[in-house]
């Protein structure tokens, strides 16, 4: 048995239920899900049409792990075009490689870039995606903490370790717009992240599943390779971004994203997945490329989403210390009680599910800076998003 499973921690929704457990909410009310960041919005019907269409080609091949020359033309326009990288600046051969998901790769990255006979260190922000850590205890590395929270606007900081300890990082994950707050990095904190890892030799990740969801059309939030562009960074050395569809487009059940950049890097990753055995069926990468290559319904998505805030921030002005997030579907308010309590109570007397903060973060620095808030994800129908801040205002006039 590989000894470093027994050094994962219980995924946060494993302590959701054990936090409820044995709660009776009241009969009469519908359970509301905000608790899980599942999009519940309709999938375009684009990726069903070319699913179907590919399908019909029938399953007699294996995929390529490299995906479809297609797929990855789509994807590279698609960086173009969102990032303003400009027209030759991402080479669908050399800077972009189709995944099972973020998830997927982001998992596998360490497991391809850590190495584990110098004492490594991955480093993450915190609150974080907890994908972020199992990847690096299973790569045999330490993970090692940037708290992200109110007094820093919720955002990692590069100052936060000591010279010694970047020395020993070699991934850095980093997380923009922010799960769970929507914080968006920016160019110039970027710029000092990238300093660093020129200085100390280390690689960065950015997952940016989350950047099409964001409330100003004329303000996308920028992604590393557009930042590496600005500064003259062209060949993107050091930096991956990971995207996915899930989010984007509606479509979790697809399991379909990319990552992007250094094209060394990538070459490398493309070895670890050819034996990792992760390719993407032939018909999923043709709905891919579909959804890529169309921006419509991600502007319908915004304006769902748009609307949803704009109702529930309504509801619970005066009640609850919540703002806005600069991008993504989840609310980060401050709780009047102990998260966890906050949460247990929530359900059992409203039948609204949210997860806890403490649950999305790690002790670090003496405190979890997740403490003191719950993670509100606003997927469900905007009708019952707004019955929950309903219920959510209910509660805390009762506190």
């Amino acid at each position: 048995m590989n000894s470093d499973l027994s050094r994962l921690q219980p995924y946060p929704f494993e302590r959701l239920r054990e936090l409820l457990a044995g709660a009776r909410p009241p009969p009469d009310r519908d359970l509301v899900d905000l608790g899980i960041g599942e999009p519940r919005n309709p999938t375009p019907p684009l990726i069903a049409e070319a699913l179907q269409a590919a399908l019909k080609e029938g399953l007699s091949r294996y995929p390529g792990t490299a995906g479809t020359p297609a797929l990855r033309e789509a994807i590279a326009s698609w960086l173009a075009r969102r990032f303003q990288l400009g027209a030759d600046a991402i080479d669908p051969d050399r800077h972009v490689l189709p995944l099972a998901g973020t998830r997927e790769g982001l998992f596998a990255i360490a497991q391809t870039l850590v190495n584990r006979a110098d004492a490594p260190l991955v480093v993450m922000p915190n609150p974080f995606y907890q994908i972020y850590e199992g990847g690096a205890l299973l790569a045999g590395a330490e993970p090692r903490f940037l708290d992200c929270h109110r007094d820093n606007d919720y955002l990692p900081g590069p100052e936060s370790l000591s010279a010694a300890d970047w020395d020993r990082c070699q991934l850095l994950y980093l997380c923009s717009p922010g799960n769970p707050s929507g914080a968006v990095i920016s160019r110039q904190r970027m710029g000092r992240f990238l300093e660093l890892a020129d200085r100390h030799d280390f690689v960065i990740v950015a997952d940016e599943c989350y950047s099409e969801l964001y409330p100003d059309e004329a303000q996308p939030p920028k992604g590393l390779l557009q930042i590496c562009q600005e500064l003259g960074r062209d060949d993107f050395h050091r930096c991956l971004v990971f995207h996915s569809l899930s989010k984007r487009s509606n479509a979790p059940g697809l399991r379909s994203g990319f990552v992007a950049g250094d094209a060394d890097l990538l070459t490398t990753f493309l070895r670890y997945r050819t034996y990792h055995g992760c390719a993407l069926p032939q018909h999923v990468q043709a709905a891919s490329a579909a959804a890529w290559s169309d921006e419509v319904h991600v502007r319908e998505n915004r304006e769902l989403y748009r609307a949803r805030f704009d109702a529930v921030l309504e509801i619970l002005d005066g009640c609850l210390d919540v703002a806005r997030p600069n991008a993504g579907f989840y609310l980060w308010p401050q709780t009047p009680i102990d998260d966890q309590q906050f949460a247990r109570r929530l359900f059992e007397e409203e039948h609204v599910r949210l997860l806890p903060g403490s649950f999305l973060s790690r002790e670090s620095h003496g405190g979890n800076p997740g403490a003191g808030h719950v993670r509100m994800a606003l997927v469900a129908p905007q009708a019952d998003c707004e019955e929950a801040a309903r219920r959510i205002r209910a509660l805390v006039n009762r506190l």
